[in-house]
């Protein structure tokens, strides 16, 4: 259930892909960086990581800006380990669909946010 877990997770950003750099693209571990302006570095979006007890979900833009995580779910807070970290061990498509939503009202603000 591991991989299939982490890859359901990292699928959620593949559509990021395309506008960020992938830092570490490895079996049980992406991380994905927002790609700063001309000169300007790149800053961490988000990072999917396998671990002993199940797949870590990261994503700053809830940590920058904590109001992206009003009216999220109660599912989806009870996955929150940390300030901008969620925990799975299974494969939940009602919770990983509203993560989805919310990966994508992060990079809108990213985006806006230059």
């Amino acid at each position: 259930m591991g991989d299939d877990l982490f890859d359901r997770l990292a699928a959620i950003l593949a559509p990021y892909r395309e506008t960020m750099d992938a830092t570490t693209d490895e079996p049980g571990h992406l991380v994905l960086e927002w790609r700063g302006g001309t000169g300007a570095p790149a800053d961490f979006f988000a990072m999917v990581r396998r671990g002993k007890r199940g797949v870590a979900f990261h994503l700053m833009p809830v940590y920058i800006h904590p109001d992206l995580l009003e009216g999220t779910s109660e599912a989806l807070r009870k996955r929150m380990t940390g300030k901008s970290c969620f925990g799975f061990s299974r494969i939940d498509e009602l919770v990983l669909g509203e993560l989805a939503g919310l990966v994508a009202r992060g990079a809108e603000r990213v985006r806006q946010a230059g």
